[in-house]
């Protein structure tokens, strides 16, 4: 039986016990196990001594502390009303005009994505803010959780990324490199919502009604308050990139510096501190869990050699190179049905990233090659946090906005959707929009 043939099984497995709602991560490792145990005739002695050393090795990794203290540096801004902060300074600005309230949510999404590094997070920190102030000043509640459910996604799309440095692990590529490369796809994703939210009042201006303008002595108070929140996102990125501090050195004065700043702003006391400990702590757990199980299927499937046999077959099979692509983001939104951002990530960069680099894109060397296919690929990962019938963002905005119906929150992603749609189209044909950041300051 050929290696894609073993694959292929393995993978079916691994849909049907997701199917039967096991977690990703214990399915990811049930697949893995057995297709390892298929593979040496039976015998089950080497996959006890790979699981002997492989949760040592995993846990060990120096580069994975950088996860846990990018989740402390979200939790802290969550607990200590940072996020509010930040939505009253867009809001001061953009809270006057018609539709004005969603964009200063979108905003506020794409701030606070900037010290979180979590859509889901971001969502549901955002929502909780934002959500009673679009409700109050009347707008319509498909274009008030929509705006939400996608401004959302900008969690992981403006660094600090959690799936960003899970891609940098996997493919030994520079987390720095990828933050930076980030940066402006994340830019251009807030402002493309923005853009969507105007053309739909302009559309229908009674979805979203303008709000009160706010008088210039509140908006530099406003501007004074998210200051230091900028800072902590400047001195993480640059810090990083300018190679002062590697990226758990980084995350660390970052979580440090929400830490001190939720203190002082008098929103996180004890309880705050005991209940970001904990939420850092539980994210973590289910992060290693579910990197242990794609660690045991990854390693089912290279002993299946299944990534070189595709690898090797669609580099013979005189495809064009920008077909590939195409299927590689189609399968992604596909799978955005049934798993998660993180395990996405885990599950198909190993069989992907192969075929990516064997083949010749616009002639791009093989680090700006790997950074860009890293930005297009979280790109359509966070696609899948609002597309149905999932939509993990979607659920959380709804469960918030408990007055809107589900499918007028479905509804309402759907504009941001081809927003998504527009901006991948760009950065696959014009990598550059990815790679400027990085070829400048590189």
């Amino acid at each position: 039986m050929s290696g894609i043939a073993v694959g292929g099984f393995i993978f079916l497995a691994l849909m049907v016990l997701l199917v039967v709602r096991v977690p990703i991560g214990i399915a990811m490792f049930m697949a893995g196990a057995g297709g390892y145990i298929f593979l040496n005739g039976g015998e089950s002695a080497g996959l006890l001594n790979t699981l002997k050393n492989a949760a040592y090795a995993r846990l060990s990794n120096y580069d994975l502390a950088v996860l846990p203290l990018f989740m402390l540096m979200g939790q802290f801004a969550t607990h200590g009303g940072l996020s509010r902060s930040l939505f009253r300074f867009v809001s001061a600005f953009l809270g006057h005009r018609r539709g004005g309230i969603a964009m200063a949510a979108v905003g506020a999404c794409a701030g606070f994505g900037a010290i979180c590094g979590s859509s889901l997070a971001t969502a549901a920190t955002m929502g909780q803010v934002a959500l009673p102030e679009l409700k109050r000043h009347g707008y319509a509640g498909s274009l008030a959780t929509g705006a939400l459910a996608a401004g959302g996604t900008l969690g992981i799309m403006i660094p600090p990324s959690v799936p960003l440095v899970i891609y940098a692990i996997l493919t030994q590529e520079s987390i720095g490199k990828l933050f930076m490369a980030a940066v402006l796809p994340g830019i251009i994703a807030m402002v493309g919502y923005m853009l969507v939210i105007q053309i739909l009042v302009a559309w229908k201006p009674h979805i979203g009604p303008a709000g009160d303008r706010t008088p210039w002595p509140q908006r530099i108070k406003a501007l004074i308050e998210v200051l230091p929140v900028l800072l902590v996102f400047v001195v993480v990125i640059v810090g990083i990139y300018g190679g002062w501090a590697n990226p758990t050195e980084a995350a660390a004065i970052g979580a440090a510096a929400c830490g001190v700043l939720a203190f002082l702003t008098g929103g996180m006391r004890l309880k705050g501190l005991m209940d970001s400990a904990l939420g850092t702590a539980q994210a973590t757990a289910m992060i290693f869990l579910v990197l242990m199980g794609a660690d045991m299927l990854n390693t089912a499937l290279a002993l299946s050699q299944m990534p070189a046999e595709l690898a090797t077959w669609v580099q013979g099979s005189g495809l064009p190179p920008l077909l590939v692509l195409t299927a590689i983001l189609v399968i992604y939104i596909f799978l955005g049905c049934v798993m998660d951002s993180l395990a996405m990530i885990l599950l198909t960069i190993p069989i992907f990233y192969p075929m990516i680099m064997g083949l010749d894109f616009w002639g791009l060397n093989p680090t700006d090659k790997s950074v860009w296919f890293g930005i297009l690929a979280l790109m359509v990962v966070e696609i899948g946090l609002v597309h149905p019938p999932v939509g993990m963002n979607v659920y959380i905005i709804n469960r918030l906005a408990k007055d809107v119906p589900l499918t007028d929150t479905f509804k309402g992603v759907v504009p941001f959707l081809l927003s998504d749609f527009v901006r991948i189209v760009a950065l696959v044909l014009f990598p550059s929009v990815s790679l400027v950041l990085v070829r400048s300051f590189g």
